[in-house]
């Protein structure tokens, strides 16, 4: 018989302290439980398990939500700091399943990788020590076919894979040498293939190579397509009735996702102000924190967009039907009133989760039609669209964010996916109006979550630094153009240099600095400001189809204003900095990535057009030489320092010039240049021009208080010493 029979305190303090498998056996030994005493402790802990104080694994006793001292976990993370993190494989509690921080000192797991552990616990969380690796996730791809003494082996296009990848010679018996597949390995078997492509020249081709490239996911796991597709539509339950409002959707033309809808009225409270309302898509409402659709679009950050395709951050049955805000379907949206004086300043703003239907699908141009004259049973709901938008604008002028003059061009591909032509889309009102309500909406976002105390990821862009902008203020008075000093420089001192030069031949040199001294943007749960907006506080609210970031803000704005259970978790709020960093990172991989395509499609539509003469500007200037961007597609190519002048070179690096000593001709960014085309390779997107034809301009003034340029030096022409010619 025991002396003193175990309480539950007892036994909740014994599991807690034995790292092995626990039973009743050890427990009853543990505790000197013999002969009829076990009856009584098979009922205690009968009881506890039946209060929810222990949890039963087969014969095993824990304590609820704990891990076991072995257990299958799936690598699901990789943390700021570098360290895999895993969860367990199934998961029968209630909440998220715990995170274990894996110690890389055995086997090296991958994501997606199913293995076995020891899990041991402290103060900090779970670790959890690899014992084996029982099944290592199929990697894809992108592979060439090559045949070496007739036997066939598949080349990868990644340069982090140093061998070829052994194959089925029947699954390529009908393929050519140099086609372009993809391919799933497993370590330690053939390469399986899984998709053929077709010829590395394929534009198809082209935008498959940046993303094997830039490791962009652009397959889902089967567990995430599985739930998505067995997600059912949400209802009204918790929401506001708002199917009668004839919102409407304006997108460019061929947009299959429409995650935003709009509408406005005149303000019959404030004359000449106005009520404008956005509805967002509720994406929130689908992809739950932790699940597998939330951990794979956290993987992405964002749909990365090229011309032949999107690699969609969430599954199709997601972002083109449950989420996308079509035309005449009822939808789950997260809407935002936003009462305007008539001045354009926002007085107030309401949140609400709601039911609406899209009246009608406007395409930009289509909707601008109908603001001018256009006839159209929308044509009312319109009018108040632009009556509104002229009202924010007197607010967004007020306020002088930015402006720079960049246009943007877009490559128009064939209906086979060839490059057609590369244009620059008119900037037309209708654009502005949906940017700059998106911009407020936005705004309201951030500042309801700092009004409930809720953290979140702002969008954060801050100003110049200063070395940035004493380098712009030197370059700008070399053009004779005062930038003031100051330690708070304002967004409406660049916009009056950027008017002064407006027209002049010197305007797109100046846009083009001026964009050089800016800041690059990030996501961040610290608020910085955004200067280019000139706003205080901003976060992405409006896309969160695409957008990881508005995501999050999404939930933030749950939790803030309770409207569900689907909210920003405190685990996640814990984590926003990483996130922050995360998502940061993609977004910058997907527009590298993006670039990288254009150069390539555009080096193979060029690539038939060798010896041609181009107009274009020099983009940029190096000690090795000149960048020129062409006129007409916007494409970039090098100009060697080696063909340029029969003289040494002078690189000044304020001024952004290479001078030649003897003559002082002058190559200068902005400078309007007649180039021929010497070089185009397609696979890396790399052009190679010589200059025809080019207006020499003075050496510029220099300053009288500064130095010679740092960085400055005679530059050789390198090819005159190997008998390189003149440039005829």
């Amino acid at each position: 018989m025991a002396d003193a029979l175990p309480t539950r305190d007892d036994i909740l303090k014994f599991l807690a302290d034995s790292p092995g498998r626990v039973g009743k056996r050890e427990i009853a030994r543990a505790f000197n439980v013999k002969g009829g005493d076990r009856i009584y402790l098979k009922s205690l802990l009968t009881e506890m398990a039946d209060e929810g104080l222990l949890a039963k694994s087969g014969k095993r006793l824990q304590q609820p939500g704990e891990l076991p001292p072995v257990a299958l976990l799936m690598v699901t993370a990789k943390t700021a700091d570098g360290d895999l993190v895993a969860e367990p494989t199934s998961w029968a509690e209630e909440g998220e399943p715990p995170k274990v921080t894996l110690l890389l000192k055995g086997p090296a797991p991958a994501m997606g990788d199913r293995l076995l552990a020891r899990i041991q616990r402290d103060e900090t969380g779970y670790t959890g020590k690899v014992i084996r690796v029982i099944e290592k996730r199929p990697t894809t791809q992108l592979a060439v076919v090559e045949r070496v003494r007739g036997i066939a082996r598949l080349t990868p296009t990644s340069k982090k894979e140093r061998d070829s990848f052994a194959v089925d010679q029947a699954a390529v018996r009908d393929l050519k040498d140099g086609t372009l597949v993809r391919v799933e390995t497993v370590r330690g078997r053939p390469a399986r293939i899984i998709e053929t492509i077709g010829t590395m020249d394929s534009e198809q081709a082209v935008s498959l190579l940046a993303i094997q490239a830039h490791g962009i996911p652009d397959r889902f796991p089967q567990p995430m397509l599985d739930a998505a597709n067995a997600v059912a539509q949400a209802g009204q339950a918790g929401r506001e009735d708002w199917r009668d409002m004839p919102f409407l959707t304006i997108d460019p033309p061929d947009a299959k996702d429409h995650d935003d809808a709009v509408h406005a009225v005149p303000d019959p409270n404030n004359e000449g102000g106005h009520i404008v309302t956005v509805a967002i898509a509720d994406v929130a409402a689908y992809v739950r924190p932790g699940s597998p659709m939330d951990r794979e679009a956290k993987l992405r950050g964002n749909s990365t967009y090229f011309p032949d395709r999107v690699v969609p951050m969430l599954p199709e049955r997601i972002s083109n039907d449950l989420c996308s805000l079509r035309e005449g379907e009822v939808r789950p949206a997260m809407a935002v009133r936003m009462v305007f004086a008539k001045d354009g300043r926002k007085t107030r703003h309401s949140f609400h989760r709601v039911l609406m239907r899209s009246a009608k699908r406007l395409a930009y141009a289509e909707a601008q039609k109908i603001a001018d004259g256009t006839e159209a049973d929308v044509a009312p709901i319109v009018a108040d669209l632009w009556a509104a938008y002229a009202c924010l604008k007197r607010g967004r002028e007020a306020r002088e964010p930015l402006e720079l003059d960049l246009p943007e061009r877009k490559i128009v591909l064939t209906p086979q996916g060839r490059v057609d032509r590369v244009i620059v889309p008119e900037r037309l009102d209708a654009h502005k109006l949906i940017e700059e309500f998106m911009i407020q909406s936005n705004v309201a976002a951030a500042e309801i979550c700092e009004e409930h105390k809720i953290p979140l990821l702002y969008r954060v862009h801050d100003a110049p630094s200063p070395e940035k902008t004493d380098a712009l203020r030197e370059f700008l008075a070399t053009l004779d153009i005062r930038l003031a000093r100051g330690a708070h420089l304002k967004p409406m001192q660049f916009n009056a240099i950027l008017a002064k030069v407006e027209g002049t031949p010197n305007g797109q040199l100046v846009n083009e600095v001026v964009l050089r001294s800016q800041t690059q943007a990030e996501y961040a749960p610290g608020n910085l400001g955004h200067f280019g907006l000139n706003l205080r506080r901003y976060a992405h609210f409006t896309s969160p189809i695409r957008r990881y970031s508005d995501l999050i803000v999404h939930r933030a704005l749950i939790r803030a204003l309770g409207l569900g259970e689907d909210g920003l978790t405190d685990a996640e709020m814990a984590d926003l900095t990483a996130i922050g960093e995360a998502i940061s990172a993609t977004e910058r991989r997907s527009m590298q990535a993006e670039r990288e395509t254009i150069d390539r499609l555009i080096a193979t539509w060029l690539a038939d057009k060798m010896g041609a003469n181009f107009e274009g500007r020099i983009a940029g200037v190096t000690k090795a030489g000149l960048f020129i961007k062409l006129s007409d597609s916007g494409a970039d190519g090098f100009v060697p320092i080696s063909t340029l002048l029969a003289e040494y070179l002078v690189y000044d690096e304020v001024a952004h010039a290479l001078i030649g000593e003897e003559s002082g001709t002058t190559f200068r960014l902005g400078d309007e240049v007649t180039v021929r085309l010497l070089e185009a390779a397609p696979l890396s997107g790399g052009l190679r021009f010589d200059i025809v034809r080019h207006e020499g301009t003075a050496a510029p003034r220099r300053p009288q208080r500064r130095a010679p340029a740092k960085g400055g030096r005679r530059e050789p022409r390198h090819g005159a010493k190997r008998g390189g010619r003149r440039r005829r």
